[in-house]
């Protein structure tokens, strides 16, 4: 998927009146490619990767989806470009807590109505989820969780995969592990990935990097 955005700019309400967050923000990413947005804490990083999610609105500038316009769309147009062509993975997991890893694992997918049980089948494998798919949310570890979430988000084969701290919550050695799963899979299904992340060592994995600096790229 190509996503463009163009002059996006958002400010959040606070006692003390709006608050920017991001200023004039313009991107491109393209079919298949590896974008990082690195930036320090309160730069805007998660607020870009929302408006490009369409999980919020920006006040300015437009957002395309392969050509699309999405900025215009009411909240069921934007929940459909959601579950037909974008996989979101959370540092906090986001999983459903009453099912089970198997669950997890199928339900963007049965929404998206295109649930592949060798697919998942593959996912569960090569995510190390093969002896856990009875669990539930709170038997596993952090590490497992975020498999979860990955393979989640990978199970509707998107054609962009966007990821908030994708393995922030994990210890070095097992970001690193993760990380290369999230690089193999995307690779396999030709989706767009752009991570948001604080590590250095996660970013200069991917193709490409934009830095944010008090909400707008430097």
């Amino acid at each position: 998927m190509r996503i463009e955005a163009a002059g996006l700019s958002k400010s959040y309400h606070t006692t003390d009146g709006p608050q920017p967050v991001l200023e004039d923000v313009s991107l491109t990413l393209a079919p298949g490619e590896t974008l990082a947005l690195t930036g320090e804490s309160g730069s805007g990083k998660s607020t870009l990767l929302h408006l490009l999610a369409t999980l919020d609105l920006p006040d300015a500038g437009s957002i395309r989806l392969d050509g699309t316009e999405v900025t215009g769309l009411g909240d069921a147009g934007r929940a459909a470009v959601r579950r037909d062509r974008i996989g979101l993975i959370f540092q906090q997991f986001n999983l459903i807590p009453s099912l089970t890893v198997a669950g997890n694992l199928d339900f963007q997918a049965r929404l998206a109505g295109r649930h592949d049980p060798e697919w998942s089948a593959e996912l569960v494998h090569r995510l190390g989820l093969a002896d856990l798919t009875d669990r539930y949310p709170e038997q596993l570890s952090g590490g497992q969780q975020q498999r979860v979430a990955i393979g989640r988000a990978l199970a509707p084969r998107p054609s962009a995969l966007l990821a908030d701290e994708p393995t922030g919550n994990l210890d070095e050695r097992t970001a690193g592990q993760v990380f290369e799963l999230i690089l193999e899979l995307v690779a396999e299904t030709r989706a767009s990935l752009l991570v948001v992340t604080h590590s250095e060592r996660l970013a200069s994995g991917l193709a490409r990097r934009l830095h944010l600096s008090r909400g707008r790229l430097a």
